[in-house]
């Protein structure tokens, strides 16, 4: 990919944005990929809009404006061939998700070729499971999926199908002919005719039927309870399917003491078919049967009424459901004797290849043991991880897990991540997120996934070492072919560590966002190095203005507080007697004093008040509606917005003996007496408050911490400095 083109229209607040990203950088007609972006993006300009936008493509779902959503929404997210990027190529790194689980796990447990080993060996199990379960299915009458009928037998056995089958293996073997496979489960084992055969009543008169039956049976001519007509079709089936009569054998039935020649399976099997007529149409069994029938009457049960009425045979099973339950399911598999025994082949040899695979994974350092040693290696945290149950993972299939050792000075102990949770920081619980997170990242490189991974601010409020160790995952990342990143962060100082640990380069990849009204800009980064820059364009009356600080902080440092340099600019950041009287021309002598590399400096309008150009530049500020990183911008007005209130109180008090008097914090002494003078003007003390709250860290500023004016949205500096001229009565 060389290019990445976004075109987002009210998504979340983002009212338009528009860009085309380059994803390389050309030299001498050879290209180089650039595979990490960074976007620095103020508070409330569109970093969390741009992620949320980005995570409902990942999820295949349409973004919106979410007050406005009767507005017309686009997004386009597109390569230089205006391709979609697809929903799997897009992933999004939340600064936090306490949730979130990678579903890609399993696929770094093992090295490829025993991954797939142990896939074949489960699909193979899972054909021979199906062909049995699906024959199983129509016998029982249950519907569903073929899963149905495993959970259960399951539940009908206890124990888990293989279980089951193993234990009745030899039972199905040696059978071969079924009393109640014809009998269909669902018309017996469904929950309406449960709970009415699990009355008492129905078990009473139940029991009186089977005594009826035990009783008519032993009357009966050739048949007895230990030899009934189920036991006497057996034989006859077995005598027929070898052949028997063919062979002109012959069998004599007694009855008493008369004996019955039987000549031909026919005549066996008319004898049997009416002997069981006889014993089921007995008027006394016909009696109790009745008596059940009259409890089956209503409509719930008139299907299994009707149903019984044609297979009365099963009648006597019913007075112990759980082994009737169970014996209809081993007649059900000595029905499909032929699938059964092929399952239990394939199951056999699979489980013991199985065993073999992964005693093998036993002995090898796993993707897996591999993410967790990152994670234990990179971040400072008082728990470390171990892989656990990987036998279990591809044995049973159950999910990988990871064991949590917490520690401290003296011991040891393994906890579950619930209680670990319990006890660690914000801090700690977002580094044990991540460890989610990179297990997602290591397996869509194992998979071959190309990646845009959109990264948001995921090493806020992370200490100094975890936030480096989150960086060099990232230049890792970065390093990729077949990962892209853009990096979101709102956060100056991290915006600029980024930038220089990933070698990210400054012209192409990396952003500023700004608002202009309605629209969002990405702008090539400035401010790596602010006073470099300023010192390059002190003749531009901005920057000039802008560089106050830094250089009042230079002659600070060279000389001392009691230097003159240092003191001329100090009058311009709070109102001395000499405010008003500094020129342009007295702040490049300044500069060429603290700056010998800029002795040839050669500032414009050099009779100009300064202080009258900062309320200038001040003014023209806070009629523009952009609103950008603009150091120089919040600088200015932080000053200009002291100069002023310190303006408002000195005339107020009117007291020059304690103004002049005044050697160190001066903005603080002055509200201090300001309060103390006037007690009642609370809103012009709230105005003054919120001064001495927002601008002293926009002024004393230096050139290793200024990040935090930056991350400061210019809209506030504007409303105070206006603020303060309305106090001023300059303002309406």
């Amino acid at each position: 990919m060389e290019k990445l083109k976004i075109n987002f229209e009210n998504c979340y607040g983002i009212k338009k944005l528009e860009k085309e990203f380059t994803l390389f950088s050309e030299k001498n007609g050879v290209k180089t990929p650039k595979h990490t972006l960074v976007i620095y993006a103020p508070n409330g300009v569109m970093k969390t809009s741009f992620a949320k936008t980005f995570k409902d493509l990942s999820n295949g779902q349409n973004s919106l404006d979410l007050i406005f959503k009767d507005r017309i929404n686009k997004r386009e997210i597109a390569d230089e061939n205006n391709i979609e990027i697809k929903t799997e190529e897009v992933f999004v790194i939340e600064p936090y998700n306490e949730q979130f689980d990678s579903d890609k796990k399993s696929t770094l447990l093992v090295k490829k070729e025993l991954k797939e080993k142990y896939d074949e060996i489960h699909k193979n199990i899972d054909i021979a499971k199906d062909n049995l379960l699906k024959n199983l299915k129509q016998l029982s009458g249950l519907s569903g999926r073929n899963d149905n009928i495993q959970i259960e037998i399951e539940k009908v056995f206890k124990n888990d199908l293989f279980t089951v089958l193993e234990k009745f293996e030899e039972v199905i073997n040696n059978s071969e002919s079924t009393e109640f496979s014809n009998i269909i489960y669902n018309e017996v084992f469904n929950d309406k005719v449960l709970d009415f055969l699990k009355t008492k009543d129905f078990r009473k008169q139940i029991k009186k039927y089977i005594e009826t039956y035990n009783e008519v049976i032993e009357n009966s001519d050739y048949l007895i309870k230990e030899f009934n007509h189920y036991n006497a079709s057996t034989i006859h089936k077995t005598l027929k399917d070898n052949g028997f009569f063919t062979a002109k054998h012959s069998i004599n039935l007694n009855k008493g003491e008369i004996k019955k020649e039987v000549i031909s399976d026919t005549e066996l099997d008319d004898v049997i078919k009416k002997e069981k007529e006889k014993v089921l149409n007995n008027p006394k069994l016909q009696k109790e049967f009745e008596a059940i029938d009259k409890k089956l009457s209503s409509a719930q049960l008139r299907q299994f009424r009707d149903y019984l009425f044609d297979n009365k045979e099963i009648l006597e099973k019913l007075e112990n459901l759980d082994e009737f339950q169970k014996q209809l399911w081993i007649d059900y598999f000595i029905n499909q004797k032929d699938l059964f025994i092929e399952l239990l082949k394939v199951y056999k040899n699979g489980k013991s290849n199985i065993q073999e695979i992964v005693k093998e994974a036993g002995k090898e350092k796993t993707d897996w043991e591999r993410v967790v040693n990152i994670f234990n290696d990179r971040f400072s945290i008082p728990f470390r991880l171990r892989v656990g149950n990987k036998e279990d993972v591809l044995l049973k299939d159950n999910v990988p897990a990871i064991e949590f050792i917490f520690k401290d000075l003296n011991e040891e102990k393994n906890i579950q991540k619930s209680e670990l949770l319990s006890v660690l920081s914000q801090g700690e619980r977002r580094a044990l997120y991540l460890l989610n997170i990179i297990f997602e990242v290591e397996a869509r490189e194992k998979l071959n996934q190309k990646t845009l991974f959109i990264v948001d601010d995921i090493a806020d409020s992370f200490d100094y070492k975890n936030k480096y160790a989150i960086i060099e995952y990232l230049k890792k990342i970065g390093e990729n072919d077949l990962f892209y990143q853009i990096i979101l962060t709102h956060n100056f100082d991290f915006f600029r560590t980024i930038q220089s640990r990933l070698n990210i380069d400054k012209e192409i990849s990396c952003f500023i966002a700004n608002k202009n009204q309605n629209l969002i800009i990405l702008e090539k980064a400035g401010y790596f190095k602010p006073f470099d820059y300023f010192k390059k364009n002190l003749t531009k009356d901005k920057i000039l203005i802008a560089s106050i600080p830094f250089l009042r902080n230079l002659a600070e440092y060279c000389n001392g507080t009691s230097c003159q340099n240092y003191l001329k600019l100090t009058s311009l950041l709070h109102i001395k007697n000499d405010t008003y009287s500094i020129k342009k021309n007295d702040l490049e002598a300044v500069i060429k004093n603290i700056l010998p590399s800029k002795s040839n400096i050669n500032l414009n309008n050099k009779g100009k008040d300064v202080v009258e150009l900062i309320f200038e530049l001040s003014n023209n500020i806070i009629n523009d509606t952009n609103e950008g990183i603009n150091l120089e911008n919040k600088i200015i007005l932080s000053i200009a917005t002291r100069l002023k209130t310190e303006e408002y109180m000195i005339n107020k008090i009117n007291d020059n003996n304690f103004c002049d008097n005044i050697k160190d914090n001066q903005t603080i002494k002055l509200i201090e007496e300001y309060k103390k003078r006037f007690p009642m003007e609370t809103s012009a003390i709230e105005v003054l408050d919120r001064v001495n709250l927002m601008t002293p860290e926009n002024i004393h500023l230096n050139s290793f911490m200024y990040e935090p004016i930056l991350d400061i949205s210019d809209y506030h500096l504007k409303e105070i400095y206006k603020d303060i001229k309305r106090l001023k009565g300059e303002l309406v």
